[in-house]
């Protein structure tokens, strides 16, 4: 994983409520353990007709989307089930953070540990994301702001151990790992 401070992106806008796992990275995508690929099944089933052609009017194939590493999104944004996939594809697609005003529990985990950042804002503040697509914001992990275009700063909340390994560029393992020595010498020195 790549360390977080800043992403300072244009953001591309998919408001739609109660957006689940299998609509993220469908089924069909799942018969890999690599992140690597997966980016281009992201919303298969909204972003491409029959023929595998891309459609157009789907946010994501707009040409102001590309290169956007910060996606909004609807209420309830990765609900359903438990698919890891799910961070990678957006992950492997070019997106860094997540906006909305509420995530699935297990998406929100999921995404965390494998260097995706799910911010969540206020309501307003995400009404204003939504009516605008493709404005340039920056949320900074250091601070817990999402900064907007007139300046003004959004908080957002994060769990702190989570925050620290986004910040480092670790997942729980790399962050045990990195530790070590410190684990080694408080094992030597107990009590058999």
């Amino acid at each position: 994983m790549d360390p977080i401070r800043q992403i300072r992106s244009r953001t591309a806008v998919l408001p739609r409520t109660n957006i689940d796992t299998d609509q993220i990275i469908p089924a069909r995508f799942l018969t890999t353990t690599s992140r690597a690929g997966l980016g281009s099944a992201l919303f298969a089933d909204w972003r491409y007709d029959a023929s595998g052609a891309p459609l157009p009017e789907f946010p994501l194939n707009r040409p102001g989307a590309a290169g956007a590493q910060i996606l909004v999104a609807g209420v309830n944004f990765g609900c359903g089930s438990s698919r890891e996939h799910a961070a990678w594809a957006l992950y492997d697609w070019g997106i860094r953070a997540v906006i909305s005003t509420e995530f699935a529990d297990i998406f929100r985990t999921n995404a965390l540990k494998n260097g995706l950042l799910p911010v969540r804002v206020e309501p307003r503040a995400h009404s204003y994301l939504v009516e605008h697509p493709g404005v340039e914001v920056t949320v900074d992990l250091e601070s817990l702001t999402v900064a907007l275009p007139d300046g003004s700063k959004v908080p957002f909340p994060i769990e702190s151990f989570a925050r620290r390994c986004l910040l480092d560029g670790v997942d729980e393992l790399g962050y045990l790992l990195a530790r070590s020595a410190d684990i080694a010498r408080f094992e030597a020195g107990r009590n058999p």
